[in-house]
């Protein structure tokens, strides 16, 4: 009997850890429900113990920290499938709010990684999910550094159309985010990211369309204003053809 009790434990392990070695970082997920959070309505806040990990179902959100003299940073925008706070030590180093209307999924910490810890899937795509991360604040600080006003907003639009869907025959980007976001996401006033795009404009570029639209009229003329050239290449630039 307890031979019997023993090989049915061993058979549910095994079981367990084919379940897991089937699943996605994301499918660790698809247990909880989905909270609805309007625009503008905070999901965590920063300081506050990091007790779950967030996957993003629909919209659109910003992390955000507040310096000493009141400014907002905004250090990162993540979009439907991407997971918040993955790599944090035990707080939460950033607040994150809705930019759109957004569904949201949590699950503890805890249960997370005691799932990565089970499987041998899972653990990989836990540490490729850290280099991602580790690779997007690197970009950042070298956009912050060292590009100029008119790079950063080049990158920063070559980045949001290489994440949206596939853009249309007249090549429309939807930019859910408003200028002051993307100033201070870009490190620059909205004033400047105004100009800059007036400018792109002028030079049939970028063109505005409507509050939340940019026609992109010449890619490969983007990606050359973007500082980044070497890394736009056609094959690279698939995603984010005209046509």
């Amino acid at each position: 009997m307890l031979m019997q009790k023993s090989h049915a434990f061993e058979h549910a392990e095994t079981t367990n850890e084919t379940v897991l070695a089937g699943q996605s970082l994301s499918s660790l997920f698809f247990a909880s429900v989905a909270e609805s959070y309007p625009a503008g309505k905070a999901i965590c806040r920063e300081g506050d113990e990091a007790k779950h990990l967030f996957q993003i179902v629909e919209g659109v959100v910003r992390l955000h920290r507040i310096i000493g003299d009141g400014r907002r940073v905004i250090t990162a925008f993540h979009f439907a499938g991407d997971l918040i706070g993955a790599s944090l030590p035990s707080d939460f180093l950033f607040t994150a709010e809705a930019v759109t209307d957004c569904k949201i999924r949590r699950v503890s910490r805890k249960s997370f990684h005691d799932d990565v810890a089970r499987s041998d899937t899972l653990h990989p795509a836990y540490i490729s999910l850290l280099c991602h991360e580790m690779t997007a604040a690197h970009e950042q600080m070298v956009l912050l550094s060292k590009k100029n006003a008119e790079e950063r907003l080049c990158s920063f639009i070559l980045k949001l159309a290489s994440r949206s869907s596939p853009l249309s025959a007249q090549g429309l980007l939807r930019v859910p985010m408003n200028r002051q976001d993307i100033a201070d996401h870009l490190g620059l006033t909205i004033e400047t990211v105004s100009r800059t795009i007036t400018k792109l404009a002028s030079r049939k570029i970028v063109i505005p369309e409507g509050r939340h639209d940019l026609q992109i009229v010449n890619l490969a003329r983007l990606a050359q204003l973007s500082g980044d050239a070497d890394d736009f290449s056609e094959k690279s630039c698939h995603r984010v053809s005209l046509h």
